[in-house]
C-alpha cells in the first residue's frame, strides 16, 4: 500500500512511495507527530539520480523488517534535496561540521523540534569497513533516546548553537581589485594539474565556473596562463570518458584524475554550465573542438532533457538495466540485438562497451578502427572488460567519413546504444537550473546560427513565467508535468532565472525578458539581502524558519545563490543604469574579495562576476531600422561575440522603448550603428562591425 509520498510531485519521493517505511514529506505535521509519539525523527535526504540513494533504498527501505523497526520507533521524513535545498543545506552543514565530510544519501536523526543529534550518509545492511549496519544504528539511536534523553538534548542544543555561531566573513563589502584577482589566479595555478587538466586530484569535477573566470581574466588582462589552463582543461574533459563521445553531454564527475571513468549520471546544471563555457571558449579562441562540444551538449539537453511542457528535466540516472546478450549471459550495456533486461540496475550499463559488442554492431574491420579511435582495450578501461569511450591524443590520422559521416561508426554505435534500456530521467523542472540552460541555449544558438536552440531557450523561459511565477513574481522552485510544486524558490532560483532572462534579452532583443529579470531581482533586494551588510541569504526573509537561515557564498556544483545574484544584479544594472542594483552587486562581491585569494576553486563564478565589474561591464546598444535588417544583424552578432567580461547588449530601433540603453540612440547617417559605453563614458558610435569587434575584445 503506498505511503504518504504517493501524493508528492518529486520523482525522488515517488520512488519511495511504495516502500514499507511509513514516510512523511517534510512538513509541520511530521514533527507534530513526533512530538505526539515522543519519538525522534529520521531525516533521509537524497535525489532521484543518486546511485547510493538507490542502493540504500533497496537494501534498507524496501526491507520489511527494517521498515517495521523504523515505523515503530521513529517518524520518518524523506526529502528531495533538489526540491528543498534549504533543508539540505542546513543539515548538510551540520553533518560536515560533525564528521568532516558529507554526501548523499544523508541520514540525520532529529529531535521533534528539528534539532539534529546524530549524522551520517550511507549505512549498509550489514556491518562493513568499520561502519555499523543500519539496523545497529537505529537500535543505538532508539536506546539513546529512551535511556539518555538529557544527553541527546544537550548534544542537539550544542550543535544548533555551534551552527548559529558559524558566521561568514563578508570582507569589507567592496569589489575585489586586481591584486585579489591575481592572487586567485596564482592559487589556481598551484592547484592545477598540468598533465591532465583540471584542479586537484580524484574525484575530479568539471570546473565550469573556474574556466569562465579564467576566460574573462584573460580577456581583461591578456594573461596567457589563464587561457592555457582554461583551454587545456576543456580539451582534456572533452576527450575523456566524462564526455559522452556518442551522444554529447557530460557526466557528473570523473572518479579518476585522468577524466577516464565517470560517475555516469548526467545533470542539467552541469551540462548547461559547460555548454555555455565551451561556447565562450570558442568565442575566445575559435577552437573547433569547443564549437563541436558546445553544440553537441546543447543538442543533448534539447534531445534528452526537454520535457513536453518546454522545460528541462533535472537529470538522467547513472544506473540502467543490464541486458542479456545473445549468448544468454548478463552484460553491462548491450549491442544492437537486445534480448531483454535482467531487472538488475548497474551503473554505466547504458554507456560502456566491450570489444564483442562493438564487433557485433560494426563488424571486424570497423570495430578495430573504432577501438583505436575511442581508446578501447581488450581488458577494458571500466569493469568486466568494458570500456568507457574516449578520444585519446594520438598520432594516427583517422578517416573522418568512416568515423563521423552518414552511416559511420559513431552513428551506428549510437543507434545500437539506443536499443539498450535507457537510464531513468528525473522529470522535475528546477527553476534555477532551467535559468542556467536558458542562458546557455540562447547564447549557443546566437553564436552558431542555430535559431532552434534559441527557440528552446524561449520556450523554457515561457514555462517558467507561466507555471513558476505567481502574480507577484515570486518564483516556485519546481514543477512537474506542468504542475507547480509547493516549495518556494530560494536565492539561486531568483538569480539564475534572472541571469537566463538577461541573456535571452540580449540575444532576442525582446525587452520583456529584461522586465521579468527586474521583477525577480526586486525580490532579491527586498527579501534576500541584509540591508545593513549587503550580505545575502539563501532563503527569503519570509520563508519557512529552519534551525538556521542558510547562507553559503561558495560555488559548488552550481553558482551559489550569492554569486549568481551578484552577477545578475550587475548585468541588470548595466542594462538599466540602476544605481541600487550596481551597489548591491558590489556589496555582494565583498565576499569574493575575502574568499577569492584563499579558496579560488570554490568561488569561480564570484571571480568571474568580479572580472565583469572590473571591466565595466561594457554596455552595447545596437540600433537599426529593423531587427532583421542585415547590417543591424551583423552589428548585433558582433556585439554578442565580444569577449569583454560581462558585456550587455541591447538591440532595437531608435524608437524602441524596450531597453533603456536604446534611449537617444539615433542611426548614424541613416545606417545601423552600435554605441559602446562603460564607466559613464561612451565611444563614438560605429557602423563598422570590425571596429565594434575591436572595441569589445573580439
Amino acid at each position: 500500500m503506498p505511503n504518504r509520498l504517493a501524493h508528492e510531485t518529486s520523482p525522488y519521493l515517488l520512488q519511495h512511495a511504495d516502500n514499507p517505511v511509513d514516510w512523511w514529506p517534510w512538513s509541520d505535521e511530521a514533527f507534530a507527530e513526533a512530538r505526539e509519539r515522543n519519538v525522534p525523527v529520521l531525516l533521509s535526504v537524497g535525489y532521484a539520480s543518486c546511485h547510493w540513494c538507490h542502493v540504500m533504498a533497496h537494501e534498507s527501505f524496501e526491507d520489511q523488517a527494517t521498515a517495521d523497526y523504523l515505523n515503530a520507533h521513529f517518524v520518518n521524513v524523506k526529502v528531495d534535496r533538489e526540491e528543498r535545498p534549504d533543508v539540505d543545506a542546513v543539515y548538510m552543514e551540520a553533518v560536515q561540521a560533525a564528521t568532516g565530510q558529507g554526501g548523499w544519501p544523508m541520514t540525520v536523526f532529529l529531535t521533534p523540534d528539528a534539532e539534529p543529534f546524530y549524522f551520517g550518509t550511507y549505512f549498509p545492511p550489514e556491518p562493513r569497513q568499520g561502519m555499523p549496519s543500519f539496523r545497529q544504528l537505529l537500535q543505538g539511536v532508539h536506546q539513546a533516546w529512551d535511556e539518555r534523553r538529557d544527553e541527546v538534548a544537550e548534544v542537539a542544543g550544542k550543535i544548533v548553537r555551534d551552527l548559529a555561531g558559524r558566521e561568514i566573513s563578508y570582507g569589507d563589502a567592496q569589489l575585489p581589485g586586481d591584486a585579489q584577482q591575481s592572487q586567485a589566479l596564482l592559487g589556481l595555478t598551484r592547484e592545477y594539474d598540468p598533465q591532465r587538466g583540471g584542479f586537484g586530484g580524484a574525484p575530479k569535477f568539471p570546473p565550469s565556473m573556474v574556466i569562465e573566470f579564467l576566460l574573462r581574466h584573460h580577456a581583461r588582462t591578456g594573461a596567457e596562463g589563464a587561457l592555457q589552463m582554461a583551454r587545456d582543461t576543456a580539451e582534456r574533459m572533452a576527450r575523456g570518458g566524462i564526455y559522452d563521445q556518442l551522444g554529447g553531454g557530460f557526466a557528473r564527475y570523473s572518479v579518476d584524475r585522468d577524466w577516464v571513468v565517470p560517475h555516469f549520471e548526467k545533470m542539467l546544471y552541469d551540462n548547461a554550465l559547460l555548454c555555455r563555457v565551451y561556447a565562450h571558449l570558442w568565442r575566445s579562441t575559435g577552437s573547433e573542438l569547443a564549437r563541436r562540444v558546445a553544440l553537441e551538449t546543447a543538442d543533448f539537453m534539447v534531445r534528452e532533457l526537454r520535457t513536453p511542457e518546454g522545460g528541462f528535466a533535472s537529470a538522467l540516472d547513472a544506473d540502467s538495466e543490464e541486458v542479456v546478450v545473445p549468448e544468454g549471459r548478463p552484460q553491462k550495456g548491450g549491442g544492437g540485438r537486445r534480448e531483454g533486461g535482467t531487472g538488475r540496475h548497474v551503473e554505466g550499463a547504458y554507456y560502456v562497451w566491450t570489444p564483442a559488442q562493438v564487433r557485433e554492431v560494426l563488424g571486424e574491420q570497423d570495430a578495430e578502427l573504432a577501438m583505436r579511435y575511442f581508446g578501447m582495450t581488450e581488458e577494458g578501461t571500466f569493469e568486466e572488460g568494458a570500456s568507457v569511450l574516449q578520444l585519446p591524443q594520438q598520432d594516427e590520422v583517422f578517416d573522418a567519413g568512416r568515423i563521423a559521416g552518414p552511416g559511420g561508426i559513431k552513428e551506428r554505435l549510437l543507434a545500437a546504444r539506443g536499443a539498450r534500456p535507457a537510464p531513468g530521467r528525473d522529470d522535475k523542472v528546477v527553476a534555477a537550473w532551467n535559468g542556467l540552460a536558458i542562458a546557455a541555449l540562447a547564447e549557443t544558438g546566437a553564436y552558431f546560427d542555430r535559431p532552434d536552440l534559441t527557440e528552446a531557450a524561449v520556450a523554457a523561459a515561457d514555462l517558467l513565467v507561466r507555471v513558476h511565477l505567481d502574480d507577484h513574481a515570486r518564483i516556485a522552485r519546481t514543477s512537474k508535468d506542468g504542475r507547480v510544486g509547493a516549495n518556494a524558490g530560494v536565492l539561486e532560483d531568483y538569480a539564475d532565472v534572472a541571469e537566463g532572462f538577461l541573456a535571452l534579452a540580449s540575444v532576442t532583443g525582446e525587452g520583456v525578458w529584461l522586465e521579468f529579470a527586474g521583477l525577480l531581482l526586486g525580490h532579491v533586494l527586498a527579501r534576500f539581502t541584509d540591508p545593513e551588510s549587503g550580505a545575502l541569504y539563501d532563503t527569503a526573509s519570509d520563508a519557512e524558519r529552519l534551525i538556521r537561515r542558510p547562507q553559503d557564498p561558495t560555488d559548488n556544483a552550481v553558482p551559489s545563490g550569492w554569486t549568481a545574484a551578484a552577477g545578475a544584479l550587475l548585468g541588470y544594472a548595466a542594462q538599466t543604469g540602476s544605481t541600487a542594483h550596481r551597489t548591491a552587486a558590489e556589496r555582494a562581491l565583498g565576499v569574493v574579495k575575502a574568499l577569492g585569494p584563499r579558496v579560488p576553486r570554490f568561488v569561480g563564478w564570484g571571480l568571474a562576476v568580479a572580472e565583469a565589474a572590473l571591466d565595466g561591464p561594457r554596455e552595447v546598444a545596437v540600433v537599426g531600422p529593423a531587427l532583421d535588417d542585415p547590417a543591424t544583424t551583423a552589428l548585433h552578432r558582433t556585439a554578442l561575440l565580444g569577449t569583454a567580461p560581462g558585456t550587455v547588449v541591447a538591440v532595437g530601433t531608435p524608437e524602441s522603448d524596450e531597453f533603456p540603453l536604446l534611449a537617444d540612440r539615433p542611426l548614424v547617417g541613416g545606417e545601423p550603428a552600435a554605441y559602446v559605453c562603460r564607466n559613464f563614458t561612451c565611444d563614438m558610435p560605429t557602423t563598422d562591425p570590425d571596429r565594434l569587434s575591436a572595441a569589445l575584445g573580439g
